[in-house]
Order: structure tokens, then sequence, then C-alpha cells
């Protein structure tokens, strides 16, 4: 089964009740924040709820091995998120939502 990478990239300004408790069962209690999950239809859902605050996508073996199952910290990335910013998607230019395989790359430049 295919793993998740998950980053929480806003903070919790204006966070409905039901997005932070969705973000504390995923585990991502700070901004910058990762985990590793399965990729189930539970998983999947959680991740539509929180999507106006959270990028993610499929890790490969490599950042599998440098992230573990418990969360962890990054730092930001080098070279800024993208053009448009941390409140717009990724397909639209931003940095928010699934972003498939190029999740592996973000993850290079937030690693210390």
């Amino acid at each position: 089964m295919n793993k998740l990478v998950i980053i929480r990239i806003r903070g919790h300004v204006r966070l409905s009740r039901h997005v932070k408790y969705t973000l504390e069962l995923l585990g991502l209690d700070k901004t910058n924040s990762c985990v590793l999950k399965e990729d189930t239809p539970s998983v999947r859902g959680m991740l539509q709820k929180a999507t106006r605050y959270i990028t993610w996508g499929e890790a490969d073996a490599a950042t599998e091995k440098k992230i573990d199952v418990t969360p962890k910290n990054l730092m930001p990335p080098r070279g800024g998120f993208e053009r448009k910013g941390v409140k717009m998607p990724y397909n639209k230019g931003g940095a928010l939502g699934y972003r498939g395989t190029a999740i592996n790359e973000l993850i290079k430049r937030m690693l210390p």
C-alpha cells in the first residue's frame, strides 16, 4: 500500500473546530509538521476536510527513510513556497492541496 506524506502549511487562525479535530487526528499540531500515513479511504477523507491547511502527496522510498511514522517538525522551505503563496491550491500555483510526487521535492527543501 502506498504511503502519503502530509505537511501542515497554515496555522491555527480562524480554524474551525472540525478541521482542528481532523488535524489532531492526523498528528499535525504545528505549522511545518509532517507525518507519513497509509493511503486509506479514511485518511483521504480527512485530507479532503483539511485541504485548506495542508499539502500532501505520494512518498518515494528515499523520503520514507527520512521521515518515520511519528510527527516530524520541518524547516520552512528554502526558496519559499510556490509563487502564489499558502492560500492558493497547488494546481493554481499555490502551496495547498494534493501535489502528487512533487511532495518529495518540497520535503528535500524543508529538511535541515
